[in-house]
């Protein structure tokens, strides 16, 4: 028997009903703030991401499923979509006219993780890019959606936005330089990914998860201290449009993301409810990440919600009634005609509704029935055709009786509903 991969997994049953929730609300949540659909490939060459996400960030170091074709070109699974929108927005020459440029994505990505709750090796992404604007109000906009999107589930109560400005390439090497300084001292306590990161990328180490290192950076240099005007200015009128938004923040200066294109603006929507898995959405500003790709100096700004930890969120909080068939039609070799006719115009009427395929045997179809979770049974038989009725069983409360076919579609929306 085949198993699946370690780190992936099969979404099935009353799970999808979570899954369909989140994907039908996206889309048009989205589309209010004038966001427009992009499909990008699962593939892309390795070093978009190599040169986006940067090369010594945890991602391309240890986390990508990366393969050589047989061109000798190598090609990477996405592990997020920012980069390849990015590439796409390039490519496809998307920044004429020169106007503000918003897209949405949704798919699945792909890093080699270590399994854990809330965490795969294939996750699902749901985000949002927007091009065109250095302004902070955009910044809170884009923070808002977020916020407003998250909390439209009702799970607002489990959930905390931090925000942070992380500085710029003119202010980040003066703060960089400081905090390699301090944790110089506490080098030999440090664990072993972050004593690579400390020459490397010292930033990321702010982000580590492990007990002694968080300890140790609890009194580390903070950003905020170190901004230049600019940043600074910029993180203090993106704070008001926050508070103009409604749109309740601490201000963490630890956060950092983990992918080096982030410049000014970072914030997360956190949860405890996922143990070590705690950012459920999060992003960030980029400025200098088109120009870098072979794009022209356009900023950008976006973030990407993790579905799968969102789904699981809203289980905690939530229970969905599991019901796919509204109506399962029972009938009998010579009346498949009735029956065909009437589940046509029952699943035209907005019904979810299965036909029993092995004709003649009520007790079995009725025993499928129930297994399936069907809300009604309809059955049409001899005496059923003869007197120009249906037979209708009510399965939760087991009442039955025959309804004609014009009384039929109120009673089953009653039922139903």
């Amino acid at each position: 028997m085949f198993k699946k991969v370690k780190g992936f997994r099969d979404i099935f049953g009353k799970d999808t009903f979570y899954w369909q929730m989140v994907e039908d609300r996206f889309k048009s949540f989205f589309s209010k703030f004038g966001y427009e659909e992009i499909k990008i490939p699962i593939l892309e060459r390795t070093d978009l991401f190599v040169r986006g996400i940067g090369e010594t960030t945890d991602i391309v170091e240890k986390e990508m499923f990366t393969f050589q074709d047989r061109d000798g070109t190598y090609l990477s699974l996405r592990p997020e979509g920012t980069a390849p929108v990015v590439r796409s927005f390039i490519e496809n020459k998307l920044y004429e006219p020169p106007s503000i440029r918003k897209y949405y994505y949704y798919g699945p990505m792909f890093r080699r993780e270590r399994p854990q709750k809330g965490r795969f090796r294939q996750f699902y992404q749901v985000g949002i890019e927007a091009f065109g604007s250095v302004s902070p109000l955009l910044d809170a906009e884009v923070i808002y959606i977020l916020y407003s999107f998250l909390n439209s589930f009702g799970i607002n109560e489990y959930l905390r936005m931090e925000i942070n400005s992380i500085g710029c390439p003119e202010c980040r090497p003066n703060y960089r330089e400081k905090l390699v300084e301090y944790l110089e001292k506490y080098k030999s306590d440090l664990c072993k990914d972050c004593n690579n990161r400390l020459g490397r990328n010292p930033l990321r180490i702010l982000d580590c998860k492990v007990e002694s290192c968080k300890d140790i950076v609890k009194d580390a240099p903070l950003i905020l201290d170190y901004l230049c005007n600019d940043c600074a200015g910029h993180f203090e009128k993106l704070k008001e449009y926050l508070d103009d938004f409604g749109v309740e923040f601490v201000v963490n200066p630890k956060i950092v993301r983990g992918l080096d294109y982030y410049v000014k603006t970072a914030f997360e929507m956190v949860t405890d409810k996922l143990g070590a898995s705690s950012a459920v959405g999060a992003g960030g500003r980029y400025d200098g990440l088109i120009k870098a790709l072979g794009g022209p100096d356009i900023p950008g700004i976006g973030f990407a919600i993790g579905v799968d930890r969102l789904v699981e969120l809203i289980k905690i909080k939530q229970d969905v009634e599991y019901r796919l068939i509204d109506c399962y039609v029972i009938t009998f070799d010579e009346y498949v005609k009735q029956a065909v006719s009437l589940v046509n115009l029952l699943r035209n009427e907005g019904f979810n509704v299965t036909l029993g395929y092995d004709l003649g045997s009520i007790k079995s179809e009725m025993k499928k029935a129930n297994r399936l979770g069907a809300k009604t049974v309809l059955i049409i038989g001899e005496d059923e055709v003869k007197n120009g009725v249906i037979t209708l069983k009510n399965m939760d409360s087991g009442e039955q009786l025959q309804v004609t076919n014009d009384e039929l579609l109120n009673r089953l929306k009653k039922i139903i509903n």
